[in-house]
């Protein structure tokens, strides 16, 4: 916006009668300066657009990378708890978590859940994770192989991180694999 207003003043200052004023007499000139406005706006509202949409493409990478790398650990992996050990450093990073651990099979007391559709509800009610951030304490992702659940990581959240959508539907993605390991090899024991 600076930048097309700068455009169209000194359009007028210099290269319009009289010269070095900021008069504009001729109808044309005006006409000119508006369209350099007009113009330099427009230009300025696309490049940001654009570096909104990289942002965009470089973060959806680096989730698609977390994924790909999950995956092929889980089909190569002699343990299941290696994918586990994976994962769990995979949200720490990915969530900004201060903490996470898994816990094989247990289903003790009611923490809050990331669900599948990377929401997280607190008791029967949803949490807005975007508008509050995470709830207190830890929050349970559970992992299910075959439809049966096998065990949860339970994360403890990092001090004003909050992760996007985007991030909370990769980490349920990443829990899902190591579900499929678990299924696989089952745990160790």
């Amino acid at each position: 916006m600076v930048a097309a207003l700068s455009a169209a003043a000194w359009f007028d200052f210099f290269l319009t009668r009289p010269y070095q004023t900021f008069d504009i007499t001729a109808s044309a000139d005006i006409e000119t300066a508006v369209l350099l406005l007009v113009v330099g706006v427009i230009v300025s509202q696309l490049a940001a657009h654009a570096r909104r949409l990289e942002v965009i493409t470089v973060t959806d990478a680096a989730h698609l990378s977390r994924i790909h790398r999950t995956a092929d650990l889980a089909q190569s992996a002699n343990s299941a708890d290696t994918v586990v050990d994976h994962v769990r450093q995979e949200l720490t990073g990915l969530l900004g978590l201060r903490a996470c651990r898994f816990e094989y099979g247990t289903l003790l007391g009611q923490p809050p859940r990331l669900q599948n559709d990377g929401n997280v509800t607190v008791g029967r009610h949803s949490w807005d994770v975007d508008a509050a951030g995470w709830p207190e304490g830890e929050i349970e992702l559970r992992t299910y192989g075959n439809g049966h659940y096998l065990g949860r990581f339970m994360l403890t959240p990092g001090a004003g991180t909050v992760p996007s959508l985007r991030a909370r539907l990769v980490a349920v993605t990443l829990a899902d694999q190591t579900g499929a390991a678990l299924d696989t090899s089952g745990p160790v024991t």
